[in-house]
């Protein structure tokens, strides 16, 4: 079966983050697809560079990283809700003449079509809210 996932969910909120992350390594342990993980609204957060994590919490924008790399799964995030927040790639630096780019490499920028193609190509579209 062919999953998508959608994360809406805020980085502060771990323990729903986790459950996510959870279920999508749940999904390729049982044998399926994600074809791919759209992130929106704050879950844009989770693909920040830039956070840093105290020792004695858990990182989860490196686990979800880990995840993303490992698994090469086609990871979006809103580009409208991470310019919102400050999450831009290198082209939106320079369009918007910032000093810095603060997108994880493993995430790309894009609209709503992705969510569109998502769903499309998708058995399956779960929410993490």
């Amino acid at each position: 079966m062919i999953f998508s996932l959608i994360i809406q969910c805020s980085p502060q909120k771990t323990e729903l983050v986790l459950t996510a992350l959870d279920f999508a390594r749940t999904l390729l342990r049982n044998q399926h697809k994600i074809h791919r993980i759209f992130f929106y609204g704050e879950g844009v957060l989770l693909a920040s560079s830039a956070n840093v994590f105290p020792q004695d919490e858990t990182d989860v924008h490196s686990a979800w990283r880990a995840f993303i790399a490992e698994n090469q799964i086609d990871a979006v995030t809103c580009i409208a809700a991470s310019l919102r927040r400050g999450i831009l790639n290198d082209a939106e630096k320079i369009r918007y003449e910032k000093t810095a780019a603060s997108l994880a490499p493993e995430y790309d920028l894009s609209g709503l079509g992705q969510l569109i193609d998502a769903s499309v190509h998708s058995d399956k579209l779960i929410t993490f809210a």
